[in-house]
């Protein structure tokens, strides 16, 4: 994966805690992250497509809006720019894991906006898989049960510390 920028105190609305968030490959970036929430959209789809790398090729409307980046930030980027520190790396294993294996992957993700803030969604990916190999994912992401926010919000936040004091 290609570093990620740091992320800009002038992008960022509300009061913000920083931290530096180490990805898989080694590179890290600085976050700027808030309690500010972004409700999903009710009745929307945020739909994109990776390479089998993780890199964005195609993202609609919803998904520019929602994340909070131009579409030519995104496109090229790889989705990990979205990876909100609250969430558990083990999802993310869980997720990667599954879908290399060419099966589906449904799960709740707690999103980081290029502002600093987060969006929950109930996120299925389907791996795209030409004559037995796996290169490419689609992922369409839907308005998630509140319910099931507040029930994992506490589940995830019990993961990280695990893996914090790991």
């Amino acid at each position: 994966m290609s570093a990620l920028p740091d992320m800009r105190h002038e992008d960022v609305r509300g009061e913000w805690r920083e931290c530096t968030w180490t990805y898989f490959d080694g590179t890290s970036r600085r976050l700027l992250v808030t309690d500010v929430e972004t409700r999903f959209p009710t009745g929307e789809l945020i739909v994109s497509q990776t390479d089998v790398d993780g890199i964005i090729t195609m993202c609609n409307e919803a998904f520019v809006h929602m994340s909070g980046y131009s579409r030519d930030e995104l496109i090229g980027s790889p989705h990990a720019i979205l990876r909100h520190p609250d969430m558990p790396r083990a999802a993310f294993a869980d997720l990667w894991s599954t879908v290399e294996q060419g099966t589906r992957w449904s799960g709740y993700v707690k999103n980081l906006r290029r502002d600093g803030g987060f969006y929950w969604v109930y996120a299925t990916v389907i791996p795209k898989v030409v004559d037995g190999v796996v290169v490419g994912h689609t992922s369409v992401r839907r308005e998630p049960s509140r319910e099931k926010v507040r029930q994992l919000a506490a589940v995830y936040a019990t993961m990280r510390d695990e893996e914090v004091r790991a």
